[in-house]
């Protein structure tokens, strides 16, 4: 039997929910058919709450396993802490290109994605000055930040955990990180099965949004679709060339033509995990870089590294704040910047990350609600091209962290 890729089974579901909308729309004077539209719309709002019940589970196990992966070794901690700071620097850089290019293009204001929204900005919370997001970062009772979804909390004690880890005994680390990690296989498992039902869901919101905004929705996309691609192309041909010319000394071309097969693979599959063998095939063949920064750097670049979503996730949270008319101000913007950096730690290694990482961004400042949801919805409309390049430039960005620490481990390169 033939089965369809989830990226064209996703595709086909925004169509079927347009032709819905559109059909629902027309006979809307005709006859009564709020009741088929309730049951078509109940499925967008089952997967969204779907992957709000995954998330937090998912980032706290995962940002565990990743942090704790540093190993507790003089080199294993050396190479592992150069790795870290290259990640979280590289993320960092990303997160706020995309911030500023979201200020200056402003793609979400006057798109009218979502009409007749009952949105209000003032409910709201600011965050307060810079002392108290770092105070609110430290959370007095975990169980209560985990039952309140507080993200910075969550992903601070959850990072702080992972650190303390490698300072147990070998006996206690050993089952710890094991019972962490059969949670975190669960939950990813949980997540794909939540995954694979994104074609039931996408027709329920795509439904929706049709049905309130019309067609204009694409049009209005499209701004903050250029937005996303020209974010991701400074990042991805220019600010890490830059940081291969300062660090590595190498003409950047260089290192582009000795990955090329790797891009071109995560271009195609939307996959680092999938792209990690050409990846490290690349980078020791073609780069000259040993087997042991490889194997250390790639594979922890699959758990904690991923600049190109957290562009993307920062650009999208101000785009659907825009939409929703709501004035993110610099605290609110500095917390965004805090919650998706620090969640990249752990977000990588999780399908789809990006959706799921947008509610987790979104939650930290405020932005809930079923709105919410339809502009979510519509942004996973034209979401695959965008996860491609995203894909690409999370790859190169791990191939270019590996060539940089190896460099300052004293290797010999492209030689």
């Amino acid at each position: 039997m033939l089965r369809w890729k989830l990226h064209w089974q996703v595709l086909i579901a925004m169509l079927i929910g347009c032709v819905l909308g559109v059909a629902l729309k027309s006979f809307d004077s005709l006859i009564n058919i709020n009741p088929l539209y309730q049951v078509i719309t109940l499925f967008g709002t089952i997967f969204v709450r779907l992957l709000k019940m995954v998330m937090i589970p998912l980032i706290f196990t995962s940002i565990i396993l990743g942090v704790s992966s540093i190993g507790s070794g003089k080199k294993v901690t050396r190479i592992g802490i150069k790795t870290l700071v290259y990640y979280l620097c590289t993320s960092l850089l990303a997160i706020i290109t995309g911030l500023l290019l979201s200020n200056v293009i402003n793609p979400g204001i006057g798109a009218n994605i979502i009409a007749n929204t009952n949105f209000d900005p003032s409910k709201i919370e600011t965050p307060g000055s810079t002392l108290d997001i770092l105070i609110r970062m430290i959370p007095t009772n975990i169980f209560q930040a985990l039952a309140s979804g507080d993200m910075l909390g969550i992903i601070f004690f959850a990072i702080f955990f992972g650190i303390v880890i490698n300072m147990v005994s070998n006996e206690n680390s050993t089952l710890l990180k094991n019972i962490i990690e059969s949670i975190f296989a669960v939950v990813m498992k949980i997540t794909q099965i939540i995954i694979s039902l994104a074609p039931i869901g996408v027709v329920g919101l795509m439904t929706k949004t049709v049905y309130i905004s019309g067609f204009g929705i694409f049009v209005n996309l499209a701004k903050y679709m250029l937005t996303i691609i020209l974010g991701l192309s400074i990042h991805l041909f220019i600010i890490l060339p830059l940081i291969l010319l300062v660090f590595v000394k190498i003409n950047p071309i260089i290192h582009f033509k000795a990955m090329a097969s790797a891009m071109l693979t995560a271009f195609s599959t939307s996959s680092s995990s999938a792209t990690l063998p050409v990846t490290m095939k690349c980078i020791r063949e073609n780069a000259g870089v040993s087997n042991e920064v490889t194997s250390f750097v790639l594979p922890m670049g699959a758990t904690v590294n991923m600049d190109g979503t957290a562009l993307y996730e920062c650009a999208g949270v101000l785009f659907i704040a825009q939409v929703l008319g709501v004035s993110m101000g610099i605290d609110q913007q500095l917390v965004i910047v805090i919650t998706a950096l620090l969640a990249s730690i752990g977000a990588a290694g999780i399908p789809s990350a990006g959706l799921v990482m947008i509610f987790i961004v979104t939650s930290a400042v405020g932005l809930t609600g079923p709105e919410v949801g339809i502009i979510v919805g519509a942004m996973l409309a034209i979401d695959r091209p965008l996860d491609m390049f995203r894909t690409m430039v999370n790859v190169t960005s791990d191939s270019i962290g590996s060539v940089v620490i190896a460099k300052s481990e004293g290797e010999e390169l492209y030689s």
